[in-house]
């Protein structure tokens, strides 16, 4: 028995007429009735009843067409995997991530990837945290590096590390020894901030921040990315409170870290995914990155 022979049945069970099903397949009448006469035998059954041109299915033949049906569903079923199986293997990963999170290590990451999935694409996406959401539930982006909280009943979370807030102002000599020294410093600085509408839960941590300390911040310039706003506190138009995180990146700029001693607060960062994606070349970038960060 070969695939064929059921093809030849199923299309003859679902038109019930020998010569419709021959156009259907292609082929002429005469060889499609000697596949089913071969399959018949085959199995020592009939499969129809030809009575007066008509065509109908034995008891046999109904149970049969039955099974052939769930054989070719699962035969499709199949090659759908496969096919996803090929796409996660030689199609392309796109990775969303935030202008504050540590991109050396997103770097290490993707060149082993390379071993893993040689024929792999990776596109990355530098995206704020609400607009990386909304990609990702669109699946536009099949994962996302971003800082919590994540809103999202489509989206699995994973936390990847706690990141303390530091103040950050242009390149200083000297220390605060004391923490009210450091206040008053940042009382009469000029601060610079990511923008509300970018990263709203984001600036209003900032704001608690500064509350705690006694006062409120004079906000004159806002950016959309961590670069920008350091690039402005080493030209001192200002100072900030960023994620310690960055020192690690922008180390090289002219600029000074301050550990906040008596707040601790800090910033969860996490990767976000659909749990339905199946793709293979996601859930290795998922179990390598948690694991390695």
């Amino acid at each position: 028995m070969e695939l064929r022979h059921l093809l030849y049945f199923k299309t003859v069970a679902e038109q019930l007429h020998f010569r419709k099903a021959a156009s259907k397949l292609f082929i002429s009448q005469p060889p499609l009735s000697r596949q089913i006469k071969e399959l018949e035998n085959e199995l020592g059954v009939l499969l129809f009843t030809r009575k007066d041109k008509q065509v109908t299915l034995t008891d046999a033949g109904k149970y049969f067409k039955t099974e052939v049906d769930a054989i070719f569903a699962r035969l499709e079923e199949s090659k759908g995997i496969v096919r996803q199986i090929h796409k996660s293997e030689s199609g392309e990963l796109k990775i969303g991530y935030i202008s504050s999170v540590y991109q050396s290590h997103l770097a290490d990451v993707l060149i082993a990837m390379r071993d893993a999935f040689p024929y792999i694409k990776t596109n990355l996406f530098e995206m704020p945290t609400l607009p990386q959401i909304k990609a990702l539930e669109q699946g536009s982006l099949d994962v996302g590096i971003l800082r919590a909280p994540v809103i999202s009943n489509q989206l699995k979370v994973q936390t990847l590390f706690f990141d303390p807030f530091v103040v950050v102002a242009p390149l200083m000599k000297s220390r605060f020894k004391q923490q009210e020294k450091l206040a008053t410093y940042l009382k009469s600085s000029p601060f610079i901030f990511f923008s509300k509408d970018f990263a709203p839960q984001y600036n209003d941590k900032l704001i608690e921040i500064c509350a705690r300390m006694g006062f409120k911040p004079d906000i004159v310039h806002e950016a959309n990315n961590a670069h920008s706003i350091l690039q402005l506190i080493e030209a001192g138009l200002g100072v900030s409170i960023l994620p310690y995180s960055l020192k690690q990146q922008y180390g090289y700029l002219k600029i000074s870290f301050i550990e906040l001693e008596d707040i601790p607060v800090n910033t969860e960062v996490v990767l976000a995914y659909k749990q339905s994606n199946k793709s293979a070349a996601l859930n290795w970038f998922i179990e390598h990155y948690h694991r390695e960060k």
